[in-house]
């Protein structure tokens, strides 16, 4: 990032204390209502205290900050991917839980096993995405990725074989597969 560009990031990314509630202003704050994260101007609070993310996200700015510039590049901002290079993950990603080997392979794709995130960024992006992402594919009896749990994943990252393993698993979550 050049300079002039990491000035006007840096001061885009103030953060205020407002009624005891920390506050994005600026740049940050405009990032984040195009996300659909962040105050909401008809109420007056943020779209995170009407609707909390899952346990295993301690704070859902960082996630969507960590995602954003780790993720969002070849998923995309809204999810869908990117056609031959990156699966979408909109309305699809948290149905890999419902099937055995589903949850492994979340934590072993090639983006995550790689992420330059540590592991504990890495399972709090992870369970962001999936409340993001898919929220109502999340199985009732969810357990947050850890950070230890990451961590023993991505020791074994998928190659190859991500891309075949993804189109069986989503097979056997009752998705058909692309043409």
């Amino acid at each position: 990032m050049n300079r002039p560009a990491r000035a006007a990031f840096a001061a885009g990314s103030s953060v205020r204390k407002a009624a005891g509630v920390r506050q994005a202003t600026g740049v940050t704050a405009l990032l984040l209502a195009l996300a659909g994260v962040g105050p909401s101007a008809a109420q007056g609070t943020s779209a995170l205290e009407a609707d909390s993310p899952p346990a295993g996200v301690e704070n859902a700015q960082r996630a969507w900050q960590h995602w954003t510039l780790n993720c969002q590049g070849c998923h995309r901002q809204d999810g869908s991917g990117s056609p031959g290079t990156a699966p979408g993950l909109a309305g699809t990603v948290a149905r890999f839980l419902s099937v055995p080997g589903g949850r492994e392979y979340l934590g072993r794709v090639p983006g995550v096993a790689t992420s330059p995130l540590s592991d504990a960024d890495l399972a709090e992006v992870m369970n962001w995405m999936l409340w993001r992402f898919d929220r109502e594919h999340i199985p009732v009896n969810f357990q947050p990725f850890t950070a230890a749990e990451v961590g023993a994943l991505r020791q074994r990252p998928l190659r190859l074989e991500a891309s075949q393993l993804r189109a069986d698993l989503l097979q056997q979550a009752g998705e058909p597969r692309a043409p």
